[in-house]
Order: structure tokens, then C-alpha cells, then sequence
């Protein structure tokens, strides 16, 4: 027991299992990431980015493109080839059409003849083109419209361009491919100025840094797992929100460890001392808040989108595995570099924190003047804002998905304004052979139809290809698809409008079933952890104004700031998840201290402004590196990337700086004991819980 004591007081190296215990963590860590950085490495490989492969297997679209790959020759890549000159086409340039598209026709098997379309103006050429080769391969489909691309060239005024789906899937396809590197680098650097800023010395901010990237590597392994044995779907949206979750997160549970740690190296002479009361003290806060965002995440499992169903468990993955690292790697690192990794504001044992009145206190002091004041124009100010919602753009076209324009949003563009009333994407029906006849008669009656071709046959089935008078993803082809839909019995109707419907009318019901589940689980987990109704309740709708408002914010500025011209179908419920799951995190935190003050004795007031004095820092830090983590897809090349990103870096900043700080700590004031009821809290004065002193639970670093 003396050499105990004297260790502990002389600072010397821990005996035993202690000294070992942070080196075999390390080693368990390197083990891992041997197995798991391979795999890792695969990930990209088994994305699925075509617009079908974001629907439920139920949609008619998806019905046409499974039958479609069963079909002789396999998937077929429809392809527009557009020739345009603004004065009118020249001979010359028809000539120089005509022969590029022969050589596309002799290079390529293609399942007709290119047949040229001339616009009523002069001014445009074009030629469909669909071929069987590339099947499903997404390579092999790249390589073919980039050969095309070879092929099809313009010059001296002449603009030629390769539109048509096939062409919009290849270009979106390589913009998902190429989200890896600059995703990760953008957000390794916004994380690396944040740390540095708030920690202020020059090794520390790099640990937490390094574990997050450990982290994030064996979250791919792990997704890549789920696909290879679960078929879990995989996306370039969902890899990008995992990677953007594990370093937000991540970071967001470093910062409270970090922050214990370096107080509780005050009051214990050894490092692994200070490290173990650090992980009592605010381990269970961590790992009760994240396994409620796992939790809300996993409610996206009900969703019928299979990319909105596939985000839950690898959204779910990245917390899970960001917490993993956080409370097992940082610390045995932290330990094995000791105090000098705080270099140089050096924690000395002993020594007393410093105390200054923080800006929290002072907000904290106004909210607790005239709580419901406070509580009524915060209210007021969250609802005007959500009026904002009103004003989001339309429903996204896949042209306007891209936030820059590749050579196919542009031949779209040219092919709407040249072959006006025209769609240049054809509707595909898949009938039985036995009726196909009948079908191709019927289709050609459908109001709203220009022509009908006959396709291939096979397995039972014949494609037909169905042109619309009205233009792409128009009002007019939503009814001509409807249309085709209710009067071909036993068809399948699709195409890129059709997919675009199936996918606005999954996200519609997927927002009626997710929502409540997502609601009911939160609140019946903050319920266990709290023992109150009155607290949850208020967090719950806390939460779900800042989403109403951070919406309202994008419909305010999506279209007039940041020139985006429709609103992604999937928006709405995504973001309601996160910011759910996120901001219900962060009112873990606050409100946990709060019941730890109302338990030791202090009066409701007090409680809730102490509680409000010793987290707001840290929980403020927190929340600026989410929301600056999230604010990194806003620079990603896609707008349904562009809009989250937004979004949820909007929400966690009202949440943080307006909900936490004003809102739910008026709220507790102006309930008082209230707040907890029907628990034991709400009925008596607690009789003060004893407690040893010790430094503040969440102090901002």
C-alpha cells in the first residue's frame, strides 16, 4: 500500500497489467487494421449508383430493369449523339454527323442503325443510340460512352455532345468514384484546424485525428462486410455521410474525453489513473448518446427506399465504430504519450483549473431571468423559419443533379430547347410477348404518346420503347407514364421518369412510417436514461423544430444562393434522421448534468444554469466541428449531397447555439421540478447525494 501511494504521488510508471494494458490495445488496433485495410479498399468497388438502384425491388421501374438484364444481350445503354449549330447546321456538318455516327455504329454493337432526327429549326441533329454490350458492368458501360465521346467531335462552331441516360449514369458514376479523395482530404483538413484551434498545441490535435482515420477504415471494412454477407445496400451518398459521420462523431467523443482526461491529470499523479476516472466519469454519457444515434439510425432499416434502408446500418456503423476508437485507441495513446502531448499548456499534478466567468454563464444568466420570455421568441423565431419550407425548389431532375454541367446535362439542355414537346428519354414498357401486339396497340393510343417502337423479346417478355410528347420528367410525361401504367395490364412501365416518380413516391411513404419510428425509439431511450416523460418530451421537440427550421433555411437560400434548382426526394427524411439522432446527442449531455445537479441537492434554477456553465463549452466545440464536418458535402460536386450537407450543418448549429444554450435551459427553469415528472425528482426536494469533489463532468478544453 505504501509503494502504492508513493507511485501514485512521485508520478511513477504504473506496475503490471497497467503498463502493458495500453500496448496490447495498440497491438489489438494494428491487427485490425492489417485485416480490415483491404477490405477497407474494396468498398468503392461495390457501390451501386444508378438511379434504379436507389428504389425498392417493388417499383415498376426496378421490375423493367431486372427484366431488362434478362433480356438478349443484357441492360441496354441508351445514348442521344447531338449536333448543334446556332445558325443553322451546315452541309459540312451533317456530313461530319453522318460519318462520326457510322464509325459509333461499326465500333460498337449497337441494336439499330443510328437514324438521324433533324429539329424543325435546322439547327440540331440527332441520333439515338442504344447498345446491349456494356450489360450490367458499370466499367464496361464507362468505357463504352467515353469511346462515343472519342468519336463524337464538334469544332468551328459545331457543338457535338453525347447526352441520353446512359450517358447521365456514366457521368454520375464517375462523380461518386471521384468523392473518396476529396471527401476524406477536405474533411481530414477542416477536422485538423478545428483541433488545433481549440486545443492549441502542436501534437495533440493529431492524435484524435489518427484514431478517426483508424476508425473510418475499419468502418468500410466492416459496410463491405455487410455487403458481401447481407447485401446491404451500398451507395456513394451513404460511403460519404459514413465517412463525414465517423470523423464528426469521432471527434465529437474525443473532445470530451480529452477534456476529462486533461482535468482528472490534476488530481492523479500517473496518466492511467487520470485516463481511468476520465473514461468513469464521461464514458457512460458518451456511449448512452451514441448509442441513441445508432439506434435512431437504425430506425432507416423500415424505410423502402433500398438506399435509404442501406444508410441506416452503415450510418449506424460509423458511429458505432467512431466509438469504438474513441474510448479504446485514444485512450491507450493518450496514456503512452503521457502529459507531454498537451505541450504546451501541460496539465501538472496538483494544480487547479483555471476559473473564469465563461460566455455560457452569461447566456445561461439571461435565460434564467425570464425564462419563458426566452422560451416564447425562441419558439416564435424556430416557426418563422420553418415558414421557409414553403419555398423549397421542385421536385430534383436528374439533369439538375449536378451542381456543375457534364457534357450530358448539356445535351439535354440543347435537345429541350431544339426539339421542343419532344422527350429525347424514352419510356420503357416491358409486356408479355403473348400480348405484346395488343400492348403496342394500346400504348400507341395513349394520349400523351409521340410513337412506339418494338424492341427485343425474351424469357417471356418484349421491350417496347415509348416516346412522350412532353418533355423529360415533365408534368406531362408524369401523366403519359400514368397513363401507361393503368391501361397495360400486367406491363412494366419504366425509364428515367418513371424511376424518378417510384423514387418520390418511396421517399413520401418512407417519411409517413420512418418518422414516428424514429420519434417513438429516441424517446423511449431518453425516457430509460433520464426516468422523466416531461424531459424527453421537450428534447424530442426541441430537436424536431430545429429540423423544420433548418429546412426552412434551405428553402430560403437552396434556389436564390446557392443556384440549385430542385430539392432531392430523399431530403427530408435524411436529414430528420440525423439531426434527430444528433441533436437528441447533444441534449444527452446537457441534460444528463442537469438530473446530476438536481441529485446532489441544488435547486432546479441552479442546476440547470450549472449544468449549462460546465457543458456549453465543450458541447459548443462539439457541435461546431459536426456541423463543419457536414459543411464539407456542400463542396461535392452533386445536389442531393449539397443540400444535406447544408441542412444538417444548419440544424446542428441552431441546436447547439440556440435550442441547448436558451431554449432547453429556459425550459428547465421555467419548469422547475417539473421537468423530471413522474419521476421521484418531481415530487420532493432531492436529499443531497454524497459525492467526492471532482472537476467539472464536460468542460470546454
Amino acid at each position: 500500500m505504501r509503494a502504492a501511494t508513493q507511485d501514485r504521488v512521485k508520478g511513477r510508471r504504473p506496475r503490471g497489467r497497467w503498463r502493458v494494458l495500453p500496448w496490447a490495445v495498440v497491438a489489438l488496433w494494428v491487427a485490425a487494421i492489417a485485416i480490415a485495410g483491404p477490405l477497407a479498399g474494396k468498398l468503392a468497388d461495390v457501390q451501386a449508383n444508378r438511379a434504379v438502384d436507389y428504389l425498392p425491388a417493388s417499383a415498376d421501374s426496378t421490375q423493367v430493369a431486372k427484366i431488362q438484364d434478362a433480356l438478349p444481350g443484357g441492360e441496354s445503354t441508351d445514348l442521344v449523339l447531338v449536333y448543334h449549330r446556332d445558325g443553322g447546321l451546315t452541309p459540312a456538318d451533317r456530313t461530319a454527323a453522318a460519318r462520326q455516327t457510322a464509325a459509333v455504329a461499326s465500333g460498337h454493337d449497337l441494336t439499330a442503325p443510328p437514324r438521324a432526327v433533324p429539329s424543325k429549326d435546322g439547327t440540331t441533329l440527332m441520333y439515338p443510340v442504344s447498345s446491349t454490350g456494356p450489360g450490367h458492368d458499370d466499367e464496361a458501360r464507362t468505357a463504352f460512352v467515353d469511346e462515343v465521346r472519342g468519336t463524337v467531335r464538334g469544332g468551328h462552331g459545331l457543338d457535338a455532345e453525347v447526352g441520353g441516360p446512359g450517358a447521365l449514369a456514366t457521368d454520375a458514376q464517375k462523380v461518386y468514384g471521384s468523392l473518396g479523395g476529396p471527401l476524406l482530404y477536405t474533411t481530414v483538413a477542416v477536422v485538423a484546424i478545428l483541433l488545433i484551434v481549440i486545443y492549441r498545441s502542436p501534437l495533440l490535435w493529431l492524435v484524435p485525428l489518427v484514431v478517426a482515420g483508424v476508425a473510418d477504415a475499419l468502418s468500410m471494412a466492416v459496410v463491405y462486410g455487410l455487403n458481401r454477407g447481407f447485401d446491404v445496400t451500398v451507395t456513394g451518398q451513404s460511403s460519404a455521410v459514413m465517412t463525414i459521420l465517423v470523423f464528426g462523431a469521432g471527434t465529437d467523443y474525443a473532445l470530451l474525453l480529452v477534456s476529462r482526461y486533461r482535468e482528472e491529470l490534476t488530481r492523479f499523479a500517473r496518466p492511467h489513473d487520470a485516463m481511468a476516472a476520465a473514461l468513469r466519469g464521461c464514458g457512460p454519457a458518451v456511449v448512452a448518446s451514441s448509442a441513441t444515434v445508432a439506434a435512431g439510425l437504425l430506425c432507416l432499416l423500415a424505410a423502402d427506399l433500398t438506399s435509404s434502408r442501406g444508410m441506416g446500418p452503415i450510418a449506424a456503423v460509423g458511429v458505432l465504430c467512431a466509438l469504438l476508437a474513441m474510448t479504446t485507441l485514444l485512450p491507450a495513446l493518450l496514456v503512452l504519450l503521457g502529459r507531454r502531448v498537451f505541450w504546451p499548456l501541460v496539465p501538472t499534478y496538483g494544480s487547479e483549473p483555471g476559473r473564469r466567468r465563461s460566455l455560457f454563464a452569461v447566456m445561461g444568466g439571461s435565460a434564467g431571468r425570464r425564462p419563458v420570455a426566452v422560451l416564447v421568441s425562441g419558439g416564435v423565431l424556430l416557426g418563422a423559419l420553418s415558414l421557409g419550407v414553403f419555398n423549397l425548389p421542385g421536385d430534383l431532375k436528374q439533369e439538375d443533379s449536378f451542381t456543375s454541367k457534364p457534357d450530358s446535362v448539356v445535351a439535354m439542355e440543347t435537345l429541350a430547347d431544339a426539339y421542343p414537346g419532344r422527350s429525347a428519354q424514352p419510356i420503357t414498357v416491358l409486356a408479355p410477348t403473348r400480348r405484346a401486339a395488343a400492348a403496342l396497340a394500346k400504348a400507341r393510343a395513349t394520349e400523351g404518346v409521340a410513337a412506339v417502337e418494338r424492341g427485343r423479346s425474351g424469357g417471356g417478355w418484349t421491350e417496347l420503347s415509348v416516346v412522350a410528347e412532353a418533355e423529360p420528367e415533365s408534368a406531362g410525361e408524369r401523366d403519359t407514364v400514368r397513363a401507361l401504367r393503368d391501361g397495360l395490364d400486367g406491363s412494366h412501365v419504366g425509364g428515367p421518369g418513371a424511376q424518378q416518380m417510384d423514387l418520390e413516391a418511396a421517399s413520401s411513404r418512407d417519411l409517413r412510417i420512418v418518422v414516428p419510428l424514429v420519434l417513438l425509439s429516441v424517446l423511449l431511450i431518453l425516457i430509460a436514461l433520464l426516468r422523466s416523460l416531461v424531459a424527453p418530451l421537450l428534447l424530442v421537440v426541441a430537436v424536431v423544430a430545429v429540423w423544420g427550421a433548418a429546412l426552412g433555411i434551405g428553402g430560403l437560400l437552396f434556389e436564390p444562393l446557392l443556384g440549385l434548382k430542385g430539392t432531392d426526394p430523399g431530403l427530408p427524411l435524411l436529414s430528420f434522421v440525423f439531426l434527430v439522432a444528433l441533436g437528441v446527442d447533444y441534449g444527452i449531455f446537457l441534460m444528463h448534468r442537469v438530473r446530476e445537479e438536481s441529485r446532489a441537492g441544488a435547486e432546479p434554477t441552479a442546476a440547470a444554469l450549472t449544468a449549462l456553465r460546465t457543458t456549453g463549452g465543450v458541447i459548443a466545440s462539439a457541435g461546431l466541428v459536426l456541423a463543419a464536418t457536414f459543411a464539407v458535402l456542400t463542396n461535392m460536386p452533386l445536389t442531393s449531397l449539397v443540400e444535406m450537407g447544408f441542412v444538417i450543418a444548419v440544424g446542428v448549429l441552431l441546436d447547439t447555439f440556440l435550442v441547448r444554450t436558451y431554449l432547453v435551459t429556459s425550459a428547465s427553469v421555467a419548469l422547475q421540478r417539473r421537468i423530471w415528472w413522474p419521476g421521484a425528482l418531481s415530487r420532493t426536494p432531492a436529499a443531497p447525494v454524497p459525492r467526492a469533489p471532482e472537476p467539472e463532468l464536460l468542460r470546454a478544453p
